[in-house]
């Protein structure tokens, strides 16, 4: 079957001085369009072109063409447009992606024409809008008159991408490379952040994320995961790889279930190709993608995103530096909105904890003079940096504070505790900020499993004071006189704080914790204090009742006599009492020897710290 192709475009019929025209954004720009409106455009002026990200040169805001087109972006991308908007030849309205087609639909910002980018149209005369459906279709739905550029080299898409060619007023065919960008290159900060990040994710689990280089780093550490599954807005290069590890099933999404749902991709040719005719890959609006309600239609839904800097109470800077716009509010709210209420879900901003060369921080006691907060505090979950995680749900501002600055870059921490001692509360004995064990490696947060159960080793920290205070009130009495020798009360607030509030350089203390959600539970605590004047260390270590006799005690005593041996500390010495048969036999099977006491009641252990790490080598 033949279809007829309407017209080439008549500008004279389509456009006048003063209209609103919408271009296709993303990777399906239509420069073909641009170019011949511009060749033919001496009888207008004052022209609005609305448009969300646009790859590209971004021709149509160059100086030369300021009193033809007046530029108004949802999304500022591109050294053209960033210019404009810089020197107020544009604007930048900021708006949340899954509300920028109700602007067309309402009548808030009404559109005269759109310009698209399409495939070729199949025998029936359907053409695919290909890589870029997002506002596309809404903008082709709503506006007076639809003028295509016919790309063959533009795919078919699956889902809602479709429009029949009776709807355009005309159309150009012009052959012409979509518009590619490349994978940035992952360096050590980054691929940090994305072993962090891929700890939060569970099998089965349904991903959201953005482009760049932290998506690409934490679906690099997806690839051993199972079931995942993918609601996203965009898509780019790494799904075909983690695609193709096998991670990626879309068996466990409740929502779509069996495919994998967005509204663009951007990235290289081959990423193109990848989606062409791919019927397991359906395209829709992001109208539709990005509604919060939709998205939390998905139970365990992982929302990824990044942020230009977070503030202490845990607000999110992520379109302006400043005064100076810099991106745009894009999907962020309304994937953290939705994966906040889906069962299971987890909104996740990850960023580097510094910028410029690590002479300025990302984590600011307050947001920068001029900022916008794009996600509230009241929004996020977690927070992400190359140091850690750091858990906000359910946290009062003291603890937020405390868990940002432990996922800070440790230059910054003594003066950001320094300035949220002056602008929140907290509370005078909070003298020292978190420190890190670098014996650990870069790494912090270890995985173990005990029973089948998930559990983390980690360095104990200021913000679990209330974990501590939790998890010592969760103990008996015998619990309580084997460890102490006593039968103590209380943990205060302060000595709480005391004991989580460690010099990790010069002494070392560990837990085991148990994650669900936001909720952390501290199951066991290992620690030991350094003595300069001998170059020995005195260990102890607790476990909850229900997890004794499990192992968690002697992997944090296993980890301890590492990091004990690494500091070249001579020997580690430990006191319990003499009927505390269990913690005893858990020194002897490390190796450790009693020693003459005086006092029946109390048994000292010693291990030679250098000669067990020479015979351990050997």
């Amino acid at each position: 079957m033949t279809v007829a192709l309407p017209p080439r475009p008549d500008w004279s019929q389509l456009i006048k001085s003063g209209c609103r025209v919408f271009v296709g954004g993303n990777a399906g720009v239509p420069y073909a369009l641009i170019d011949d409106l511009i060749a033919n455009s001496k009888a207008y002026s004052d022209i609005e072109l609305v448009h969300m990200l646009a790859l590209g040169d971004n021709r149509w805001a160059k100086e030369e063409y300021r009193q033809l087109f007046k530029v108004n972006t949802f999304f500022i991308h591109g050294d053209e447009v960033r210019r404009a908007v810089d020197e107020g030849r544009a604007d930048y309205t900021p708006v949340f992606l899954s509300e920028m087609s109700s602007l067309f639909s309402d009548g808030t910002l009404p559109l005269d024409t759109a310009l698209v980018m399409v495939s070729p149209p199949d025998e029936f005369g359907y053409c695919s809008l290909g890589v870029s459906v997002d506002i596309c279709m809404s903008a082709a739905r709503h506006a007076n008159k639809v003028v295509a550029q016919i790309n063959p080299q533009m795919p078919r898409t699956a889902g809602h991408s479709y429009l029949h060619i009776s709807e355009f007023a005309a159309v150009i065919e012009a052959d012409q490379p979509l518009q590619e960008i490349e994978a940035p290159p992952i360096d050590s900060v980054t691929e940090r952040i994305g072993q962090y990040v891929a700890m939060l994710v569970e099998d089965g689990a349904t991903l959201q994320f953005g482009v760049g280089k932290i998506p690409s780093a934490t679906l690099k550490y997806l690839e051993r995961h199972k079931d995942l599954g993918i609601h996203s807005e965009m898509l780019s290069d790494s799904i075909m790889e983690i695609i193709a590890s096998g991670a990626i099933s879309n068996r466990k999404k409740t929502f779509h279930p069996g495919k994998v749902v967005t509204s663009f991709c951007i990235g290289s040719r081959k990423l193109y190709d990848f989606v062409n005719n791919n019927p397991h890959i359906e395209f829709y609006p992001s109208s539709y993608v990005n509604k919060p309600t939709n998205i939390a239609k998905n139970d365990n839904m992982i929302a990824i995103n990044s942020a230009l800097e977070v503030d202490l109470t845990g607000q999110v800077v992520a379109d302006s530096l400043g005064f100076d716009f810099y991106s745009g509010i894009g999907g962020q709210v309304d994937f953290v909105s939705g994966a906040s209420m889906s069962k299971g879900g987890k909104p996740i901003i990850a960023l580097p904890s510094t910028a410029k060369n690590e002479t300025v921080s990302r984590i600011v006691p307050y947001i920068t003079e001029g900022s916008g907060v794009v996600t509230s505090r009241g929004n996020v979950h977690y927070i992400v940096t190359e140091y850690g995680i750091a858990s906000l749900r359910g946290k009062s501002i003291r603890e937020r504070a405390l868990e940002l600055i432990r996922v800070a870059h440790p230059k910054f921490r003594a003066k950001l505790l320094a300035e949220v001692r002056q602008n929140y509360w907290v509370p005078h004995y909070q003298q020292k900020y978190p420190t890190d064990i670098p014996e650990l490696g870069a790494i912090q947060l270890h995985k173990m499993v005990v029973n089948g159960e998930k559990f983390y080793l980690r360095p104990l920290n200021p913000a679990d004071e209330r974990r501590l205070q939790e998890f010592f009130y969760s103990h008996t009495k015998e619990t309580l006189r084997l460890r102490y020798n006593y039968d103590p009360k209380q943990m205060s607030r302060e000595k709480s704080c005391n004991l989580v509030s460690v010099d990790q350089s010069s002494d070392a203390a560990l837990c085991i914790v148990r994650q669900e959600g936001s909720r952390i539970t501290i199951h066991a605590v290992g620690r030991f204090y350094y003595n300069e004047h001998d170059n020995t260390c005195e260990a102890a270590f607790v476990t909850r009742e229900t997890q004794q006799g499990k192992g968690m005690a002697s992997k944090l005593l296993t980890t301890l006599i590492d990091i004990a041996q690494k500091r070249n500390i001579n020997k580690m010495l430990a006191f319990c009492r003499a009927d505390n048969k269990p913690m005893i036999a858990i020194f002897e099977h490390h190796g450790f020897k009693r020693l003459f006491s005086g006092d029946p009641s109390e048994v000292e252990l010693a291990l030679p710290l250098q000669e067990a790490s020479q015979e351990k080598s050997a």
